[in-house]
């Protein structure tokens, strides 16, 4: 008796839904508010119009160098910025949490040196975790340490790499991590990465820091700056912009 009481009022059930599914008019399910703020779209190169445009060409006044908060000392020409060797790395002066990060880099048209030793840079997410910026092109080295990787974690889906001395792109989305008041990660970092338009990172975990040596480790940590690593190579940037999310 229980089952046929419980199948009657599931059907039931299912032709009450049915009956409201006939009935309800198309109104019923449109969303209306809130409306979706107008943002002019990324034309020609140029920044959307709610991005924070971090290097136009013209100077590095949103940067520092990341040792000392000093002006940086890489040479600004071409609507470029490039690594002096010796120079150390350079950040930003703002922080960031979850953003969307278009960037753009050069590895050097003169190939010298080969695996880690050509064209090597890097981009730390909230001045912690490193996505690698290499010359991959026909040069082979570790496979989570080549253009695209998070550094000594998790290699590229693919090698969309091109030949030295090109301007290529990455296009990110970061969501960074959470910690509770004891300190402990809740919820990890994740990255998705473009890599002049061909996905290579999708909702990838970062699972830590990105050292040379060791495994990850996870200290607490707020809002940081992006961080562009100086390895001794004169690797290029341009046209460098966020949208926090």
């Amino acid at each position: 008796m229980t089952r046929f009481f419980s199948t009657l009022v599931c059907f039931l059930g299912l032709g009450a839904a049915a009956f409201a599914q006939e009935t309800m008019k198309p109104e019923a399910t449109e969303i209306w508010e809130p409306e979706p703020r107008v943002v002019t779209p990324v034309v020609m190169g140029k920044a959307p119009s709610d991005a924070i445009v971090l290097f136009d060409g013209k100077n590095a006044d949103e940067w520092v160098a990341a040792k000392d908060g000093k002006a940086v000392g890489w040479k600004v020409e071409g609507n470029a910025i490039t690594a002096v060797k010796g120079a150390g790395d350079i950040r930003t002066k703002r922080e960031f949490g979850d953003i969307q990060l278009h960037i753009e880099f050069r590895t050097p048209a003169v190939v010298d040196g080969t695996g880690q030793g050509r064209g090597n840079s890097g981009i730390f997410l909230q001045g912690i975790y490193e996505l690698q910026v290499l010359d991959s092109y026909n040069n082979r080295t570790y496979s989570n340490g080549q253009a695209g990787s998070i550094y000594k974690q998790t290699m590229p889906l693919v090698n969309a790499c091109l030949p030295p001395g090109e301007w290529q792109m990455y296009d990110i989305i970061y969501t960074a991590p959470h910690f509770n008041k004891d300190g402990i990660k809740v919820v990890p970092a994740y990255i998705t990465v473009f890599h002049n338009g061909v996905l290579i990172q999708n909702h990838t975990e970062i699972r830590g820091t990105t050292p040379y040596i060791g495994l990850p480790k996870n200290p607490a940590h707020g809002k940081g700056p992006l961080q562009l690593q100086d390895h001794s190579n004169p690797t290029s940037y341009r046209n460098i912009w966020v949208r926090e999310l």
